[in-house]
């Protein structure tokens, strides 16, 4: 045997043994008593990228070894993946999914719901346990199983915690689904979502001809995660007299704005959560890393019309849901509503489905649900859901408030 087939000898040896050790090592102690307990979290472990550098220490910690110190088992938080992560982990901590635990917490009615539907993320912390929150300022006793969200989890699915699952629209869909944030409906029902999973069913390689929610959310995998309007639809200054008339009104009817214009403390809640934008730069930054994305597929003119156009969705449901709130104001100021102590404005919207009558209930309804569809459908390119489930609701509820607000006030 020569030198050269010496070398390649003892490197295929090398090989089949480093092989072979992988396929036959022993499972570690966590994984001797999970895998009667839990067989399928093991399993999922393994099928991991991490397996191959972690263990189940590297998360949970090396303090629970048995059956009676299970207590001791640390949970991992954003902290945890910034170990390994940190580039990510910064990312993710500067945008707003980071700021999902905080802005439920900031909702002035969410301690009026049962435990197991917040705590118990039956309900809103079902999706909202994403984020940080300080915890020093909480009632321990009324909220004792209160938990820090894992963040990084939600789109990683333990304990695999796969990239290429993570980069599927389908993980989007646990969260953005539905009600108030319908933008998987949207999506999928475009021709941006048909294509791309008719494309993907085709040539899983060939994916790249229309968008998918990373692609325009997270471009080049940046884990920040923003949009130009923010989830309520509302930016200031604006230049527009009229339309900045109907979201004066929209603030007061939120709580941010008192019966005479004035802020109030729920402000800092909406700078704090960054649900609306403030400056005419934060909008055109957001704006403009979205352009840069779309510009890829469409020409610039093609960009600017369509930006336009949606932009101009969020002004007429603007103008319908502005119309609304006067009427229901007008009832609290005539004394045919009773003002309530403990809303800031009235009405309140953020009272959602806690509102006490029916004419604010509808008015929670177009807010929450119609007006959200109507704009955020002409973002996400579905013109089925801004006209039926957005524009002609928004339409058909405004004239059921008229009709309720004159009965209350006949009575």
């Amino acid at each position: 045997m020569n030198k050269i087939n010496m070398i390649v000898f003892m490197f295929f040896t090398m090989f089949v043994f480093f092989i072979s050790t992988l396929a036959f090592a022993e499972p570690s102690k966590c994984e001797e008593c999970h895998i009667k307990i839990s067989p399928l979290m093991v399993k999922d472990f393994n099928r991991g990228a991490m397996s191959s550098d972690l263990t189940c220490a590297s998360c949970h910690g090396e303090e629970h070894n048995n059956n009676d110190d299970v207590k001791k088992a640390k949970l991992p938080t954003i902290e945890t993946c910034q170990e390994c992560h940190e580039e990510k982990a910064e990312q993710y901590l500067s945008g707003k999914h980071a700021m999902g635990l905080s802005s439920m917490e900031a909702m002035p009615f969410t301690h009026m719901q049962p435990e197991a539907f917040i705590e118990g993320q039956k309900g809103c912390s079902g999706c909202h346990s994403t984020g940080l929150v300080d915890d020093t300022k909480r009632d321990t006793k009324k909220r004792k199983y209160y938990r820090y969200g894992m963040d990084c989890q939600n789109c990683h699915t333990r304990h695999s915690f796969s990239q290429a699952e993570a980069s599927e629209p389908e993980v989007c869909m646990s969260c953005h689904i539905g009600f108030d944030h319908a933008q998987w409906e949207m999506w999928s029902g475009s021709k941006h979502g048909s294509a791309y999973m008719i494309s993907r069913q085709i040539d899983p390689k060939n994916t790249d001809r229309a968008p998918k929610c990373q692609t325009c959310h997270m471009p080049d995998g940046d884990h920040r995660v923003f949009s130009a309007w923010g989830f309520l639809g509302v930016r200031l200054p604006e230049d527009d007299k009229e339309w900045m008339k109907y979201r004066t009104t929209i603030l007061k009817g939120l709580g941010v704005l008192d019966p005479q214009g004035k802020p109030t403390p729920r402000l800092d809640y909406v700078k704090a959560g960054k649900v609306v934008r403030l400056t005419k730069e934060e909008f055109q930054a957001e704006r403009d890393r979205y352009t840069v994305t779309c510009k890829k597929c469409h020409s610039p003119n093609f960009v600017k019309e369509n930006f336009k156009n949606a932009d101009k969705m969020v002004k007429e449901s603007d103008k319908i849901i502005a119309e609304a709130i006067e009427i229901v104001a007008a009832l609290y100021e005539d004394g045919i509503i009773a003002k309530r102590p403990d809303y800031q404005a009235y009405p309140d919207l953020l009272a959602f489905y806690d509102a006490r009558t029916k004419i604010e209930q509808l008015l929670y309804i177009m807010f929450m649900d119609n007006r959200m569809k109507t704009f955020q459908s002409g973002f996400h390119i579905n013109p089925d859901y801004a006209t039926w489930y957005g524009y002609a609701k928004l339409k058909k509820n405004l004239v059921e408030v008229k009709s309720l607000a004159k009965q209350m006030r006949k009575k």
